[in-house]
């Protein structure tokens, strides 16, 4: 797998494997990782804030299909697709994590709770949670004491948020402004949902494929089918694109 990097109005996505990205985290100690949707790519234009989290990541990964699909049309850029599903699918898996200290950030009691029982089955035991407040999307004024404290305190090597895209970024960037200590954050929004069962029932066959998609559509169209129709916005951020880089790592 060719190593390099794409500069996508100021957000630096890496085509990089798992075990290469996990290295530039952890030699990082301190940064926050994210894999932006094409909904969320989509915004960046209409939400500064948004987009000034996204350019300030230390890694985002390239988790949107369409997002590929228009590097090939428009930049003759062939990539590899990584999605947030097959990143923490790799995690999960990976025995270097099984006694590092987990925080996750989740929308609910009831998801904290699935979430922690599935972690552990996954012999993951050093866990503690976080239900995140209702957040204010449209305010600069981004504050939450109670996790800086927790972080402060618990001391977690990882940070899994779990909750929706545009606000996840925010709170990373905010963190990692307010904490004390180097932590790694990662913005995987929904992913943990579909193994848990609490969201459509994506599995590596649909992720491979570009389909994840589709099975979200079927699984609460009311959502998700507005939410890929505004996504092909994207197509007009190509068209105009003066910003796009690719650098050979």
């Amino acid at each position: 797998m060719q190593n390099f990097t794409i500069v996508f109005h100021d957000i630096k996505f890496y085509n990089y494997s798992y075990s290469k990205i996990l290295f530039k985290l952890n030699q990082v100690r301190g940064g926050y990782l994210v894999a932006p949707a094409a909904s969320s790519l989509s915004k960046i234009y209409n939400d500064k804030l948004h987009h000034e989290a996204l350019k300030k990541s230390t890694i985002a990964i390239l988790d949107s299909g369409l997002f590929c699909i228009l590097l090939f049309i428009f930049k003759r850029l062939s990539v590899n697709k990584f999605s947030g599903y097959l990143f923490l699918k790799k995690l999960l898996n990976d025995q270097s994590i099984k006694n590092k200290k987990i925080l996750t950030v989740d929308p609910s009691v009831t998801d904290s709770e699935i979430n922690r029982l599935y972690l552990f089955s996954k012999n993951i035991k050093r866990t503690k949670s976080y239900v995140a407040p209702i957040y204010k999307r449209d305010s600069s004024n981004f504050v939450d004491k109670k996790i800086i404290k927790l972080i402060n305190e618990f001391k977690p090597r990882y940070i899994l948020i779990n909750i929706g895209g545009e606000i996840q970024e925010r709170l990373a960037l905010y963190i990692m402004k307010n904490t004390k200590i180097k932590v790694n954050i990662l913005c995987l929004g929904a992913a943990i949902g579909f193994f848990t069962g609490t969201q459509a029932p994506v599995n590596t066959f649909f992720d491979k494929y570009y389909m994840g998609w589709l099975l979200r559509v079927i699984y609460n169209p009311r959502v998700f089918l507005i939410r890929i129709l505004k996504s092909f916005s994207l197509i007009f951020y190509f068209l105009n694109s003066i910003s796009l880089n690719k650098n050979k790592k």
